[in-house]
């Protein structure tokens, strides 16, 4: 069965960005979209006002919201199947739930709530730390989000801590028919000065070179897999979540990934991802990465 493209929605503008986005991602799949609007009015108000001859105007909401979004999916995208559906539940746990029937989940930046100042919502940041399939944020220009730079900006990370984020990246491109600009950050210590910087833990070895080794290592397995997918790799000195958030004005998605430990509670996300949800200038899609 073909797990849908899942996008939470609240009325906002910032989450119809999401639909948008995401309306765009099932029909270049092929999948089928699925729209979530969360509202607790069932369980804690609708018992109370089972009698009354009026519809809540929080019920009202909940489905204008689902049927306005469900609407504006069906206009931008006739081909793909949309279903929509008001859950009557916590908006985090509602959405990581999801995730485990979806290929992904969709937000928006930011929501309705009052503190539409902050640089990421509470949702999109709690859900991308600790769902179990890839989360896009939708962010940036609309250049982006509509994939005018056909580029696709990956963060590599060290191979040994997985895959993930670069099988999903070169997925993304691959049916996008765009590049992927692979980036594996160097830093040099503080305290070695200049001139040739040795790692210890690989005598002979600089730290630079070995960011290339690990680079070639992460995009080796995949470069047969999709022939047709150009790379462009740079191995950059400097903190991966600079590089990262300052390449990300040239790209129409930013692919990351983020740890996820078994057994461990809470939010699980490294500060690169951290730093591109809140600060990168287009769409950001934090894959987990069992460790």
């Amino acid at each position: 069965m073909e797990l849908p493209v899942v996008v939470g929605v609240d009325g906002s503008d910032s989450s119809l960005r999401a639909v948008d986005w995401a309306a765009d991602e099932a029909a270049r799949h092929g999948l089928p979209l699925r729209l979530v609007y969360v509202s607790r009015w069932e369980r804690y108000e609708a018992a109370s006002l089972q009698q009354s001859l009026e519809r809540p105007s929080e019920q009202v909401l909940a489905d204008s919201i689902v049927t306005d979004a469900a609407a504006r999916a069906a206009v931008r995208n006739p081909e793909v199947t949309v279903t929509a559906e008001v859950l009557a539940q916590d908006t985090v746990t509602a959405l990581l739930d999801e995730g485990h029937r979806a290929t992904m989940l969709v937000t928006g930046s930011r929501g309705r709530g009052q503190l539409k100042e902050l640089l990421l919502g509470s949702v999109s940041l709690a859900v991308a730390a600790r769902a179990h399939c890839p989360v896009v944020v939708v962010r940036g220009e609309a250049a982006g989000t509509v994939g005018a730079h056909g580029r696709i900006l990956l963060g590599v990370a060290d191979p040994a801590r997985g895959t993930a984020a670069v099988a999903f990246a070169f997925r993304e491109a691959a049916v996008r028919k765009c590049e992927i600009d692979a980036v594996r950050s160097w830093r040099r210590p503080g305290y070695e000065g200049t001139g040739l910087l040795r790692d210890t833990s690989a005598p002979g070895v600089s730290r630079e070179m070995r960011a290339e080794t690990e680079l070639d290592q992460a995009l080796g397995p995949f470069l047969g897999r999709h022939p047709d997918v150009a790379v462009r790799r740079s191995t950059v000195e400097g903190p991966a979540h600079q590089v990262l958030v300052h390449r990300s004005a040239a790209a129409d998605l930013l692919v990351v990934g983020a740890p996820r430990r078994h057994g461990l509670v809470g939010l699980q996300i490294g500060r690169t991802a951290h730093a591109a949800l809140h600060h990168a200038h287009c769409a950001v899609a934090v894959v987990p990465q069992p460790q």
